[in-house]
């Protein structure tokens, strides 16, 4: 069994900002995959889905960013799920809009909910780190991470969640390198190579 965690914070208020592109990926695979209504455990929304002959629990902490590990701790522990088996799909501001990396453990850039999750259930998760770029100055960052994408940016984000959808078996199947290159070739075709020329910065 895995547990793929989408990252964000509850509520409309947030629903459209470019920290909560965890909530959309996950919500687009339990969309893809037939996953049953959201329902209310381990202090988040929790669905499960068949996904590359595999079961996933699949949840969205509804703890508010900086005390994601909460909600995850919970479901690990309930599942019995090991860490190598969580997979926690996140924004990330050193990767160039519609850009995505996978990686096992590492550090947490000052991302709160991976703070929270590696000080609470350990540091050896699988991370998907969605791109959506940085504003440049690291005095704009708060800002920048609680506001909605723009209307020009909502395509690429649509795109770079369905393809993490369409090859979710692969994250499943533990086939880290092939789902992250399915991905890139995908952005590619749909024209998304370079957005806005902004270039990645690890």
């Amino acid at each position: 069994m895995l547990l793929f965690v989408g990252l964000g914070n509850p509520g409309s208020r947030y629903a459209g900002n470019r920290h909560n592109i965890g909530f959309m990926a996950v919500d687009a695979i339990a969309r893809r995959h037939k996953a049953p209504p959201w329902r209310r455990r381990f202090q988040g929304d929790v669905t499960e889905a068949a996904i590359g002959g595999e079961r996933v629990v699949l949840l969205k902490p509804e703890t508010f960013m900086n005390e994601s590990g909460r909600a995850v701790g919970e479901a690990m522990r309930f599942f019995k799920i090991a860490l190598k088996d969580v997979v926690v799909f996140h924004d990330e501001l050193d990767l160039a809009p519609s850009r995505l990396r996978v990686k096992l453990g590492g550090g947490n850039a000052g991302h709160n909910g991976l703070r929270s999750i590696t000080a609470l259930c350990g540091n050896d998760y699988r991370r998907v780190r969605m791109g959506i770029g940085h504003p440049g100055d690291k005095a704009l960052v708060h800002a920048y991470v609680l506001s909605d994408f723009a209307k020009s940016e909502r395509d690429w984000v649509q795109d770079l969640c369905d393809a993490c959808a369409d090859h979710a078996e692969l994250l499943a199947q533990g086939d880290d390198p092939t789902f992250q290159n399915k991905i890139h070739l995908a952005m590619e075709g749909r024209g998304w190579g370079d957005v806005k020329g902004i270039k990645d910065r690890d």
